[in-house]
């Protein structure tokens, strides 16, 4: 059975668009019964994708609880091909925060929830869903749950659904399983990616399942659908080459920053080399300093005892000793006296 690609934008709305639809693909990723769904005035949707890469429809969705009873929640679905709209996302969670329309009184606000629909994978998280739940703590880590859940603490936070759809391969477990196997783009056709190869069977006896087939059936025999999905693949293959582009020339100035810090390193250790030189240099200027000191002490004792001898040997001669035993008072020998007549 060939049906349209979901992962298209323009199949998605077109999907997502029919009421019952939209109850049981959101009821199985809440895991609670959808009652009914509205389309928020809001939306914001745009088939020219004028520089834009995140599809975004809001709910309203009442809800039946675990507990049974009726509540109106906000669900915020957001829907990218592409890795680089983390800012996009947040952009638009702060409106929905920021608008008084999602506000219940004046003191609270509409519990909201945030599911994103992904065309890439998240790092290496290999759960195709992800389920990620506030939880209330105390200092030391401790859940609270004492007077929880409140209007004012569940108005500042939201839980988050993150769907992986490159994760998807088909492994039926449960129901939210079955609902997302519409998006397991294993299943596309080898010769036309904008479908998908449904194994019809698999749905036998399914009445919401068998209605999503039969309207992603009608769309894929729609030429006009074919068409925008068309543009469509023309224009993420554009943004892709752009972005591959963008990180290539990323990669490249991050590994001429790991260089250039190479090469300051580098110079730093020069640095420190020639300053460890100076610092010898200044040691042996020192040394030789004190070498010259000393030399110098030393000339001037030795001067002190020529001088000293010579005094002598010039009194002795005056008391008319011979310089033979003046040499041998003095314990010198001959040679040295004579140096000083």
């Amino acid at each position: 059975m060939k049906v349209a690609n979901p992962i298209y934008d323009i199949v998605f709305k077109y999907m997502m668009e029919d009421e019952r639809i939209a109850r049981t693909i959101l009821s199985a990723l809440l895991k609670v019964e959808v009652l009914n769904v509205e389309v928020r005035p809001h939306e914001y949707s745009d088939d020219t994708h004028d520089n834009l890469s995140v599809f975004r429809i809001d709910f309203g969705a009442t809800i039946r609880d675990s507990h049974g009873k009726k509540k109106l929640i906000l669900i915020e679905l957001q829907k990218t091909w592409l890795e680089t709209e983390t800012l996009r996302f947040r952009q638009y969670l702060g409106v929905q925060y920021s608008n008084p329309k999602n506000m219940q009184s004046h003191e609270s606000a509409l519990p909201m929830v945030a599911v994103y629909i992904l065309g890439h994978k998240v790092g290496d998280i290999e759960e195709p869903v992800l389920y990620v739940s506030h939880q209330s703590l105390d200092y030391d880590g401790n859940v609270v749950t004492k007077g929880l859940p409140n209007t004012f603490v569940d108005s500042l936070t939201h839980d988050s659904i993150i769907v992986q759809i490159p994760r998807l391969h088909g492994n039926i477990n449960n129901r939210l399983d079955m609902v997302l196997s519409i998006f397991d783009q294993s299943l596309r056709d080898a010769d036309d990616k904008r479908i998908l190869r449904i194994d019809e069977n698999k749905y036998e006896n399914d009445a919401d399942m068998e209605h999503i087939l039969h309207r992603l059936t009608m769309a894929a025999a729609d030429a006009d659908m074919r068409q925008k999905m068309n543009v469509e693949e023309l224009y993420f293959s554009a943004i892709e080459k752009r972005d591959t582009e963008i990180l290539l020339r990323d990669r490249h100035i991050a590994e001429q920053k790991v260089q250039l810090n190479e090469q300051k390193v580098q110079l730093n250790e020069q640095k420190v080399q020639l300053s460890e030189q100076k610092v010898q240099l200044s040691e042996q200027k020192v040394q030789l300093s004190e070498q010259k000191v000393q030399l110098s002490e030393q000339k001037v004792q030795l001067n002190e005892q020529n001088e000293m001898l010579q005094k002598t040997i010039k009194m002795l001669l005056q008391a008319n000793m011979s310089p033979k035993d003046i040499a041998k008072s003095l314990g010198k020998d001959i040679e040295e006296i004579e140096r000083f007549l």
